[in-house]
This record gives C-alpha cells, sequence and structure tokens, in this order.
C-alpha cells in the first residue's frame, strides 16, 4: 500500500449519528482499519447520538467552537473549547454537544477503527474485515 492524500471535501462516507455534517475521511472503507480521520461541522444546538464505541477510543481535535461533552456512562459533562482534545476511553456511552452557543469543527475519531458500528449503520458490509 502507498501513502495516500485525502481531502475533507472528498468524503467517501457521511454519517448523520455524528452531525448533519461529518464526514468519515479515512476510515475502512478507504483501507484504514487502525486510524480514523473524521472532519465533524456541528451547529449551534446540535449534538451527536449518544454512542458508545465498544472497542475504540475516541479522540477528538476541537478546530473551532465550543461545547460539552457527555460521558453518559459516569453521569459528567465537560466543557471544552477551540485547541482542546477530547479523549473518550473504551466503553464509554457519550455524544459531543454544540451548546454553547456556536457550532464546533473537529477533526478525529475512534481507533482502532469501530467496525462493529459501521457494520451497524450499513456503512460497511456484514463480513467486513481487515484485509478483505
Amino acid at each position: 500500500m502507498a501513502i495516500r492524500v485525502f481531502h475533507r471535501d472528498h468524503p467517501s462516507l457521511r454519517l448523520p449519528l455524528i452531525s448533519k455534517d461529518a464526514r468519515f475521511v479515512v476510515w475502512p472503507g478507504v483501507g484504514a482499519w487502525n486510524a480514523n480521520m473524521n472532519y465533524v461541522r456541528l451547529e449551534p444546538g446540535e449534538a451527536n447520538v449518544p454512542h458508545v464505541h465498544v472497542a475504540s477510543e475516541d479522540t477528538i481535535f476541537i478546530l473551532e467552537g465550543q461545547g460539552t461533552i457527555c460521558d453518559y456512562t459516569n453521569d459528567t459533562e465537560i466543557p471544552f473549547h477551540a485547541g482542546c482534545i477530547v479523549h473518550v476511553p473504551v466503553g464509554l456511552r457519550h455524544a459531543v454537544k454544540a451548546d454553547r452557543g456556536v457550532g464546533i469543527v473537529s477533526v478525529g475519531g475512534p481507533a482502532p477503527a469501530d467496525v462493529a458500528l459501521l457494520k451497524a449503520v450499513n456503512a460497511l458490509p456484514a463480513d467486513a474485515e481487515p484485509g478483505r
């Protein structure tokens, strides 16, 4: 496999579970099983659907805006702003909220890829696995 360059404006998957504008740029659909990079814009007042990555850590770098990361497993909410990195350990039910009057732009994603979630939303075929 060779080095490749991707652009946020040419994603191969959009996932409304994350936001109206969630662009999966580097993910298993392009052969990246261990590292993912998503570009996400949340409009003011928008939030992810609460979800869990059962075998992945989620790391999100906040480029613009401010909001709240909700940890539903531990019943906590933590504010963040541009320049912060949000890290969600494996197995925590969470959601990102643009609940502080402005939108959010972020990059990041679960690593390794959350194959179970991608299969559940029909973004990958049921028999998808690395090397296939």
